[in-house]
């Protein structure tokens, strides 16, 4: 018999799930898979995407949304609690903040080859180890990334704006249009500052940032690499370094030097804050394979984020870099550049502002030069915002 305290907790967070508005990622997930995950940084909205899956699909099934971190499961498995859902019928659970629970992956395994016609969902951090765990979900856990609010999201969950998604090849052919905005420049401005991230609806955005960065370094990372207090703290001192001076090439030794740990640790903290959202890594193409390339720039993750570790002044010129690598990364292959900033399949960009000139891609194939300071584009110019259309 279900705990009825499972089913109150549920009701009452469906009860406070808006459903007006969803991310772009529910459209491109395959609910169907048997064992879903969704990884994200914190506070992306993975929790709220995951909510209106239920609210608009109760009628096709029984489903339960539970919390990985509730006391029940402090005395209850995930194993026990499937075996209850299944023998009164449900047909999916709905696991949220996975990675709260030890041994997550090992029972994820187990009830996956037990009950072969039950459908597990689950929310987790983007650093879990999902695919090599203490379990191997390879071949059972379908798992998509998810990333915080594009520009065409922002416009419509701030300032209800509808904004259509536009490819790539689209945008570099001037065929962006928003009917009923005008002048983009003031709400892309604001959306630097403030719009990756959906609970800046809410009051006291910069303390909420503070301790998201807290949480992902104190608890996500140490948790999941088994760090010290005193590491955390490194890791904290290595992202305020960062910040100063983001995007950079990484000197793995001065880095060590001025946090104050081994050269051979730099890389490790690097890759687990990457992968936690906090930082971005451009590489080069050397792998051949997205993601394996040599490290050529360190970002911070986005511009948002970055507004909040630069006391609300970030550099400028380091922020269109860093909104044009974070917007155009969920969609595409995108590099470093030996002639420019960026290069995604045959096209190459220099991001910079309104006097940007063509010096560096007058000879480069496919060049474009991307402009902040403007709100319409020509010929090989491209506005800065358009690129935030693209999810």
């Amino acid at each position: 018999m279900i705990d009825h305290t499972l089913i109150e907790y549920m009701e009452s967070m469906l009860s406070q799930t808006p459903t007006e508005f969803r991310r772009y990622a529910y459209d491109d997930i395959h609910w169907e898979n048997r064992l879903l995950g969704i990884v994200g940084a914190r506070g992306i909205g993975k929790s709220t995407l995951v909510k209106q899956y239920i609210l608009a699909h109760k009628d096709e099934g029984k489903y339960l949304y539970v919390s990985a971190d509730l006391l029940y499961f402090t005395s209850h498995t995930l194993v026990d609690l499937v075996h209850e859902l299944y023998m009164d019928g449900f047909t999916h659970l709905v696991i949220d903040e996975i990675h709260k629970y030890p041994g997550w992956s090992r029972e994820l395994k187990n009830i996956y080859d037990a009950y072969p016609d039950f459908h597990v969902i689950f929310t987790g951090s983007s650093i879990l180890d999902i695919l090599h765990g203490e379990a191997d979900l390879s071949r059972r856990a379908v798992v998509y990334p998810m990333y915080g609010l594009s520009f065409r999201e922002y416009l419509k969950l701030f300032h209800e704006i509808d904004a259509g998604v536009f490819s790539l090849e689209e945008i570099l052919a001037h065929k962006v249009e928003i009917p009923g905005l005008r002048h983009p420049r003031p709400v892309f401005e604001q959306y630097l500052q403030e719009g990756y991230y959906p609970f800046a609806l809410e009051p006291g955005f910069p303390i909420k940032m503070q301790q998201v960065i807290s949480q992902t370094i104190e608890s996500d990372i140490a948790q999941f690499a088994d760090l010290k207090a005193t590491t955390a703290r490194k890791l904290k001192r290595l992202l305020a370094v960062i910040a100063e001076s983001a995007p950079f090439k990484p000197n793995m030794s001065s880095l060590a030097t001025v946090v104050g740990v081994s050269k051979n640790n730099v890389a490790d903290y690097l890759i687990y804050m990457e992968r936690a959202g906090l930082v971005g890594q451009l590489r080069d193409a050397t792998g051949g394979i997205r993601g394996i390339g040599k490290v050529d720039k360190v970002y911070i993750d986005n511009p948002s984020l970055m507004t909040v570790l630069s006391g609300g002044t970030p550099n400028l010129g380091n922020l269109r870099e860093t909104f044009f690598y974070n917007q155009m990364r969920v969609r595409n292959d995108i590099i470093s550049s030996k002639d420019s900033d960026f290069v995604i399949g045959k096209y190459t960009f220099e991001v910079g502002g309104r006097k940007k000139g063509h010096r560096q891609i007058e000879d480069v194939p496919n060049g474009f030069v991307v402009k902040d300071d403007t709100e319409l584009g020509y010929m090989n110019v491209i506005p800065l915002w358009h690129f935030g259309l693209n999810y």
